[in-house]
């Protein structure tokens, strides 16, 4: 369960930040000596909302290769590499977009994940753990699998998601601590009252919770599209290959992981239990080899 908090807790960090810095600064009073104002408070929920989201995906590349440590690949230095970047270049063919930045990162796991801003400037990153421990088929798939994130848009459509739900735990959020507030304060009170950032920040923090179900749900069913992606370009067979591999890693040990920014563009992620199914980035691996399967079935 650590990394679920982890996950939740840094996105309600930013939200709370937010309310602090807009407290301090006066915003939120100039909000409410003018009373509930819905479109001068959407529009300031929307600023701060989007606008961490975005800085967030703006960094992105940035972010993945001094935290990760990815070393991008600008020559290969060994047939590894260079089969690596071929395979790259070969599913951004298929699929119509810009060949991304390759990089490789070191990592006992087996897992890689793709980041960017553009489907034609994105980045893709495999572990040393993938490239000695998976086949050459394997590989190929798990990276058609990336490359289909890339091509899907899925980095800006979490992205815009992740602003969208911002902006409505910002809204609501100052609703509930206004509504609250002005049943505690004396009528001769002007501006909020303390009653108003408590209650802004326990209810952004309950609001930021439901928010983070409804992104990792929307993730889920993502990464069933990055498989189909990936069976498409390296055949069903080595998708179903790779994902068995990665479930009998996870089997055998603990993954390890990828931070919290990384995580819902990875192509792995740990055994779900209980409550934890709801802030999961990935579906089990076991449905998502049973969907191939069916799928392939069913063609």
């Amino acid at each position: 369960m650590k990394r679920v908090f982890l996950f939740v807790l840094t996105n309600i960090a930013v939200l709370v930040l937010a309310s602090i810095i807009a407290h301090l600064f006066g915003v939120d009073r100039y909000l409410t000596a003018r009373g509930i104002n819905p479109g001068g408070l959407l529009v300031f929920a929307a600023i701060f909302g989007f606008g961490g989201a975005f800085f967030s995906l703006a960094i992105s590349k940035w972010s993945a290769k001094h935290l990760m440590g990815v070393r991008v690949i600008d020559q290969p230095s060994g047939p590894a590499q260079a089969w690596l970047l071929n395979t790259v270049r070969r599913h951004a063919e298929q699929l119509g977009i810009g060949m991304p930045e390759v990089g490789v990162f070191e990592s006992p796991e087996m897992n890689a994940f793709a980041t960017g801003a553009r489907r034609d400037a994105a980045l893709v990153a495999v572990s040393t753990g993938l490239l000695n421990g998976m086949s050459q088929s394997e590989a190929d798939a798990v990276i058609g699998h990336e490359v289909s994130h890339v091509a899907n848009g899925d980095m800006v459509t979490m992205t815009l998601l992740q602003g969208v739900l911002n902006t409505f735990v910002i809204f609501l959020s100052r609703v509930a601590g206004l509504v609250v507030d002005s049943m505690l304060r004396g009528q001769n009170q002007r501006g909020p009252g303390p009653a108003y950032l408590i209650t802004t920040i326990v209810s952004q923090i309950a609001f930021g919770i439901l928010a983070s179900m409804i992104v990792m749900a929307f993730s889920r069913h993502r990464e069933f599209r990055a498989d189909a992606g990936g069976a498409r370009l390296s055949g069903t067979s080595n998708m179903i290959g790779a994902l068995e591999r990665l479930r009998a890693a996870v089997q055998s040990r603990q993954p390890q992981g990828l931070p919290q920014q990384f995580k819902a563009f990875g192509i792995s992620a740990g055994v779900p239990s209980g409550l934890q199914r709801l802030f999961m980035s990935h579906p089990p691996l076991e449905e998502r080899i049973a969907r191939l399967q069916a799928q392939a079935t069913s063609g």
